[in-house]
């Protein structure tokens, strides 16, 4: 490791009194001239005390959710470069080491470890595989098809990555954000596989399948509407414009031949919809022009941060 790189692991924790004392053992150990914090999210065991114990500096945030969690540490925390994993012992601490000198060496701006469990082994639940899979597949079709786990919470990161993230979410929807922040400034970012470990007795997964499953679908649809608005509104005029014709197009048919127009309830509401499609596509040109103006100011700010290459 490079003397001159500060490297910050970051570890969120709710209630992991089970298994943060030997996390930080295990990055203290892979990371040695790394400084360690744990930022406590209200937990009602031991996990601050234990975590004090094992040498890791300790932030509380009072906010419920790991959205909020991640905020506060990107805010808090300088360091060169940012490892970002979970309190639960599931990631696997000595990974670290290589993927901080793949982002050194490569210049990278996020390294994400793909999670590889063994196929005996039920860490990684298959409700939570399947969403994930489905997930990954809507980003990258939206957003360009660059990751396999978009919802890995391990993550190796520049500092100018993190300092020109604009997190605004609350839960575990957070590492669908940073995937996305990635993707649509086209940062230089790739995969590394890192074995998902299995849970220690008494620790117990936060994620609630359905519910953050809802909140990280959500969260791409919001994203999708601010960063390709015009895409976005591009395909609402569509499907308003498809409304539209197969409403009112028997309608026109059966005026030609007969002169008249029976249904008048849906002929307004077949042109009422397709004034709508019009507002879509105006919608979303105008929008399209404001989200590049924002785009282009991300980009400027994340360039007035220098790399840390030049710490090399």
């Amino acid at each position: 490791m490079h003397n001159n790189i500060r490297v910050a692991v970051l570890l969120p924790c709710f209630n992991e009194e089970a298994a943060i004392e030997s996390v930080v053992r295990d990055f203290r150990e892979s990371l040695p001239d790394a400084e360690i914090f744990v930022f406590d999210n209200n937990s009602t065991d031991r996990t601050v005390e234990l975590a004090r114990n094992a040498g890791a500096t300790v932030f509380l945030e009072k906010h419920q959710g790991k959205g909020y969690v991640v905020r506060r540490m990107f805010s808090d925390v300088d360091a060169d470069v940012y490892v970002l994993a979970d309190g639960d012992g599931t990631y696997f601490a000595p990974a670290s080491k290589l993927m901080v000198e793949k982002l050194l060496s490569d210049n990278l701006d996020m390294v994400v470890g793909v999670r590889k469990s063994k196929p005996q082994d039920d860490t990684y639940r298959m409700g939570h595989h399947f969403g994930n899979r489905l997930f990954t597949k809507i980003v990258g079709f939206i957003f360009g098809n660059e990751f396999t786990d978009i919802l890995s919470g391990y993550r190796i990161m520049s500092r100018r990555f993190v300092k020109s993230f604009p997190s605004n979410t609350r839960g575990f929807e957070i590492e669908t954000q940073l995937t996305i922040h990635a993707l649509e400034l086209t940062l230089p970012c790739e995969e590394y596989p890192t074995p998902y470990v299995s849970r220690v007795e008494g620790s117990e997964s936060k994620l609630n399948t359905y519910r953050d499953g809802f909140r990280i679908l959500f969260t791409i649809g919001v994203l999708f509407k601010e960063t390709r608005p015009f895409l976005f509104f591009g395909l609402m005029a569509v499907m308003s414009a498809s409304l539209s014709f197969a409403l009112g197009l028997p309608i026109i048919v059966e005026y030609i031949e007969t002169g008249l127009v029976p249904r008048i309830p849906t002929a307004v509401l077949a042109s009422g919809v397709g004034v709508m499609s019009l507002i879509f596509i105006i919608a979303g040109i105008t929008l399209d022009t404001v989200s590049r103006k924002h785009r282009e100011l991300k980009r400027l700010f994340y360039n007035s941060l220098s790399s840390v290459r030049g710490k090399l």
